[in-house]
């Protein structure tokens, strides 16, 4: 559910386009963005910092598509995106010895170090990589490829990735003793 709560301002925006085009759908996504974190506070649920970020994002990006009519800004949203998430864990990592990805799973999972690294670094170069995809469809195809590139290409590559993190992971995991 969580998954499909973190999809709600790209699906919105995906029909927003198919039915009325990039502007609308640009509006539509700064709106389903803050109903997103507005729905969690009124819940009195904890807002993660990613939501936020992402809504800073969207907002500044959006707002220059829709105030200087140029789709370009909106298609750069979610390359910035994945270069500040790529650039946080490798800079943390690198700069501050802090590795996010054990901080974020260390509960779920015991892994040595040198895994733990690993999971880390795979993640920031995956970032980087898809914000590099990105610019790249969203520079050389129309904007309707690049909407679907968006909502189901990045979400093919995601999956994909994240079975091959199960993969790596998977040979860390302990089967429980059976009595």
């Amino acid at each position: 559910m969580k998954f499909l709560f973190d999809l709600f301002p790209v699906i919105l925006f995906f029909i927003a386009f198919k039915l009325q085009g990039i502007y609308v759908a640009t509006a539509v996504a700064i709106a389903a963005s803050f109903a997103q974190i507005g729905w969690l506070w009124l819940r009195g649920r904890k807002i993660d910092m990613m939501l936020w970020v992402s809504l800073a994002i969207i907002v500044v990006f959006g707002s220059a598509t829709l105030l200087l009519h140029d789709e370009m800004f909106i298609k750069w949203k979610p390359t910035v995106l994945y270069w500040l998430f790529a650039s946080v864990l490798g800079g943390s990592a690198l700069f501050f010895r802090k590795n996010l990805m054990r901080s974020m799973l260390a509960e779920q999972i015991q892994l040595p170090d040198p895994a733990w690294t690993k999971l880390n670094f795979s993640w920031a170069g995956f970032f980087a990589c898809m914000g590099v995809l990105n610019l790249y469809v969203a520079f050389n195809f129309p904007t309707d490829t690049w909407v679907n590139f968006k909502l189901f290409g990045g979400m093919g590559l995601m999956l994909a990735f994240v079975i091959g993190q199960g993969l790596f992971l998977a040979k860390y995991v302990e089967p429980k003793e059976s009595k």
